[in-house]
């Protein structure tokens, strides 16, 4: 039963002074003059975690169109506008009004950043009707209960930030429809390439570098280059809002980025890694769109790995040891990175990005100097530039590769894309040119190749979410590593993670797939459960109780902090 303003003030002026649990008895609805707020979870301490809020708006408070609700991805945008705006003012109220102990009058809700992902910070229903959630730190004076300042807080700082943020009349139309139509014509492009034969698409104009490593907002526009696509490559798509977009076609097959250092391949690359997201308007890669399975690959040194077939890569190891079921506590960089390529296949990659720059050397290539001091029968790695083809050919899984050091990668690639001060050119028949001139007499170790590899059934007794008395224990440390009941799972090899909501989602992701594991089921059945799962359900299914600090994960980033759990154990089918 709803209860009145009125009634939460008279409340929070008779608890004035008392004891922090006190605020207790605040939890439930309660009706104000526009919305109706929801105090879901009290915090019993004003150190402890804000307390969880959320407001509700009926569709004629919200006033948004129905031009923008009634199709989801118009609905993900305007949403990720809404969170993206009340997070921001939010923060700008918390350095001017925070006062008291604690997390006393702190407002917070997730920042979706520059990606547009479903999430449950604010949810756009298609009648039009909202649900923001968000935290509110309750004020308190050491532990006692601060009741007017909480009463001003939520009764009078709240709804104006509802107001100036949550509505229609807060946003310019035309920005509104903006980022609704920008997140529709994204879906519309990407849904494109397969029938083009494309793995990536990048449209001209397109804005690709980023501020710094640790800032993802576009570098300013008359510092940057702006993209445009070599004649060959040229490719035109449709969208729905708006005229035909001409950009470069990334086709299906082995391509390379090839270029002097500091030319622009790894920003290229690390747009099309991110282009399986859409982003908002204004960020420059808008229109930057990459098939939604592709999977960065990189070495990690010291990473766990259980069970995973690297014989492709990996042959006996001195002393007998096999690799079709290999594991370790502590790979090496060639089979951590061979680990990585198989567990993308089993996670259902079709495109692989690799970059020279986090490979292993050994796995990357070995020249024919090496070759010629080190036999192939002392030498149990076959290199990525000997498998690259058969990947593609006989695995379906098309790859794009940053290389500036080895030109024995001339021999094997469909096509090659020069990269020289920030613009891409069409390399292909030069570098064909120069293989043919400059033969390095290197011999390709191609032993014949099994994709897919073994499968693999993980053991729902390894994936132990608990801790102490709570039942799933998950906690993201930025996009780097997460706790998940008593293990650290460390993350920062997985690169296309974009959120610290995207790692707690993981972890809760972990935890629902453990129902799905057992009785043989393998990795790949287990993630088309929790796929499944996710889009019947949507973010809330992966979760006991409704959450405002979640956003969508894709089942290759949930399969990657499952393989780098360092308690999984896999039995074969």
């Amino acid at each position: 039963m709803n209860r009145s303003a009125t009634g939460l003030e008279r409340l929070l002026e008779r608890i004035d002074g008392r004891g922090y649990p006190a605020y207790k008895e605040i939890k439930g609805s309660w009706t104000l003059r526009d919305f109706v707020l929801e105090i879901r979870r009290v915090q019993g301490d004003p150190f402890a975690a804000p307390s969880s809020v959320a407001v509700l708006l009926d569709s004629h408070v919200a006033g948004f169109p129905e031009a923008l609700t009634a199709a989801r991805a118009r609905r993900t945008g305007l949403s990720c506008l809404l969170a993206r705006t009340f997070a921001d003012q939010a923060r700008r109220l918390g350095q001017l009004r925070r006062t008291g102990h604690g997390r006393s009058g702190e407002i917070a809700m997730a920042d979706p950043g520059q990606v547009v992902l479903p999430q449950t910070a604010v949810l756009v229903g298609e009648d039009g009707r909202l649900e923001a959630r968000f935290t509110v730190g309750l004020p308190a004076n050491g532990r006692r209960v601060r009741g007017r300042d909480a009463a001003r807080l939520l009764l009078e700082t709240l709804p104006s930030l509802v107001a100036s943020s949550l509505v229609a009349r807060a946003h310019d139309p035309a920005e509104a429809a903006l980022h609704a139509e920008t997140n529709e014509d994204a879906e519309f492009l990407r849904a494109q390439l397969p029938e083009r034969g494309l793995v990536a698409f990048v449209a001209n104009g397109s804005l690709l570098p980023r501020r710094s490593g640790d800032d993802d907002r576009p570098l300013r526009r008359e510092d940057a280059v702006l993209f445009e696509s070599p004649a060959a490559f040229r490719v035109v798509l449709e969208r729905p809002n708006g005229p035909p977009v001409a950009g470069m076609g990334l086709p299906e097959g082995v391509t390379l980025l090839a270029g002097g250092g500091y030319h622009g391949k790894s920003t290229l690359l690390n747009a099309v890694a991110r282009g399986v997201y859409n982003h908002r308007p204004g960020d420059g890669r808008e229109r930057v769109v990459t098939d939604p399975t592709a999977m960065k690959v990189q070495a990690e040194d010291g990473r766990a790995v259980a069970g995973v077939d690297i014989s492709p890569f990996i042959g006996t190891l001195p002393g007998g040891g096999g690799t079709a079921r290999f594991s370790t506590a502590n790979a090496s960089g060639s089979t951590s990175q061979a680990a990585a390529v198989i567990e993308a296949l089993e996670a259902g990659a079709r495109l692989l990005l690799v970059d020279e720059d986090t490979s292993a050397t050994n796995f990357m290539i070995r020249d024919r100097r090496m070759q010629a001091l080190v036999q192939g029968r002392d030498e149990p790695i076959t290199p990525f530039v000997d498998r690259a083809r058969s990947l593609y050919e006989d695995a379906g899984a098309s790859a794009l590769i940053v290389i500036g050091g080895s030109g024995d990668y001339l021999d094997v690639a469909d096509r090659v894309i020069g990269m020289a001060a920030y613009a891409p050119r069409d390399l292909t028949a030069r570098a064909g040119e120069v293989a043919a001139a400059h033969p390095t007499g290197r011999l390709a170790e191609t032993a014949p190749a099994r994709w897919p590899s073994m499968h693999r059934c993980p053991d729902p007794g390894s994936i132990r979410p608990e801790r102490g008395r709570r039942r799933v224990a998950v906690k993201a440390h930025g996009t780097a590593a997460m706790e998940f009941g008593r293990e650290r799972i460390a993350l920062a090899g997985v690169s296309q993670i974009v959120s610290p909501a995207q790692v707690r989602a993981i972890g809760l992701a972990l935890a629902r797939a453990r129902a799905a594991m057992g009785a043989n089921r393998t990795v790949e059945e287990v993630l088309e459960a929790l796929r499944e799962r996710m889009e019947s359900g949507g973010l809330d299914a992966l979760s006991d109780a409704p959450s405002g600090d979640l956003a969508a994960p894709r089942v290759q980033e949930v399969a990657a902090a499952l393989n780098r759990l360092r308690t999984l154990r896999v039995t074969a089918p």
